[in-house]
């Protein structure tokens, strides 16, 4: 973790006052002045400000049923944030794992523990995401296999990993992808000359969406676990 959100996340300092204090050397790490921001520091180190030594808050680790028509920011912009339906002290702090488009309904996790964040991001890790798909035109059962196979997507170089494609009925089918590309469901489905005209992400991992439009709750210790090995 960076020096400066380490102590931000271990005081009420704003990140501009944490930064103060770090230039004008009243910050140790193990007992050695530090004056770069952002030196790397673990939470096992012995870090003090003005002699006192400093401790994290926990990580915190949410689960959201977004509703449509808000975005995944922490802030509003031409579409309200889904932290206003969000209660929690020092929200700034936290940021969504894998954004939803505004018309994007569904599963979304937030945290402020970004190694877990990148274990779920990264396309190295594999981590399924379930998406259940409204279509304009009826699909045909021949694009499970090339969907399975990969998807050309306009402007990238290369098909996308392997996906599962289930189909529930003519024009609603469940989209399992390990990848985030930018809006890449709706690109695939192009792609095939269908247009998404609903999506709603019901698992990421081994976690399932179980509150209901514009609920929340935290994750449980073994459901962070698991998405974070």
């Amino acid at each position: 973790m960076r020096l400066d959100k380490f102590i931000c996340k271990s005081t009420a300092l704003t990140k501009a006052q944490a930064i103060i204090h770090i230039e004008d050397g009243d910050v140790k790490v193990n007992d050695n002045v530090i004056t770069d921001i952002a030196a790397q520091v673990h939470e096992n180190n012995n870090v003090a400000l003005s002699g006192e030594r400093l401790y994290p808050r926990p990580f915190r680790y949410l689960l959201m049923h977004k509703p449509a028509q808000t975005i995944c920011s922490n802030i509003d912009e031409v579409y309200p944030s889904l932290f206003n339906y969000i209660d929690i002290e020092r929200p700034q702090e936290l940021h969504i794992v894998g954004r939803l488009d505004a018309d994007t309904t569904g599963l979304v996790l937030i945290t402020d523990d970004g190694r877990w964040s990148f274990n779920i991001t990264s396309p190295n890790k594999l981590c399924p995401k379930v998406y259940r798909v409204q279509l304009r035109q009826p699909i045909d059962a021949s694009a499970k296999q090339l969907f399975l196979q990969g998807i050309n997507l306009q402007g990238e170089p290369q098909l996308t990993a392997p996906a599962i494609l289930t189909i529930v009925d003519e024009k609603q089918v469940l989209l399992t992808i390990t990848e985030g590309k930018f809006h890449q469901v709706k690109r695939m489905f192009a792609s095939i000359g269908n247009k998404v005209v609903g999506l709603h992400r019901e698992s990421i991992g081994s976690i399932n969406l179980d509150v209901s439009e514009g609920q929340w709750r935290y994750l449980t210790v073994d459901e962070i676990k698991a998405l974070g090995q």
